[in-house]
C-alpha cells in the first residue's frame, strides 16, 4: 500500500525519511535535515507534521520512545526498503545524465 502512494519520494520526505534512521523527535528532524541540506530545504512544522502522521498511518515510521510531551520516531523495515529504493531510483536517474547528457 506504501509503496503506491509513496512511489517517489519528494526531497521533504526523503530526508525526514533519513533522519529517522536514528531515533529524533520533531525539532531534531528539522534541525538535522537544515543541517544536512545546508539551509536548502527547511521544514515548516505543518509540513513535518503532516508527513510524519502519514508516515506513521503506512507503517513507514514508527514512535519510539516518548519523553515528556515529545515524541520520539524511527524508521521502520518497510521504510528503510522504501529509502534504499528511493536511492536507487536517484542513482540510476544520474547514472542516466552522465551517459546522455552532452554540454
Amino acid at each position: 500500500m506504501a509503496r503506491n502512494k509513496f512511489q517517489t519520494l519528494t526531497e521533504p520526505m526523503y530526508y525526514i525519511l533519513l533522519a529517522l534512521c536514528e531515533t529524533r523527535n520533531g525539532s531534531e528532524i528539522t534541525s538535522w535535515v537544515s543541517e544536512i541540506t545546508n539551509g536548502r530545504i527547511k521544514l515548516a512544522p505543518g509540513t513535518l507534521y503532516a508527513l510524519l502522521a502519514q508516515f506513521l498511518q503506512e507503517d513507514i515510521i514508527e514512535r519510539a520512545k516518548a519523553e515528556g510531551s515529545g515524541k520520539f520516531y524511527i524508521i521502520t523495515d518497510e521504510g528503510r526498503e522504501l529509502l534504499e529504493e528511493d536511492r536507487n531510483r536517484i542513482m540510476m536517474m544520474v547514472k542516466d545524465f552522465d551517459k546522455f547528457y552532452k554540454s
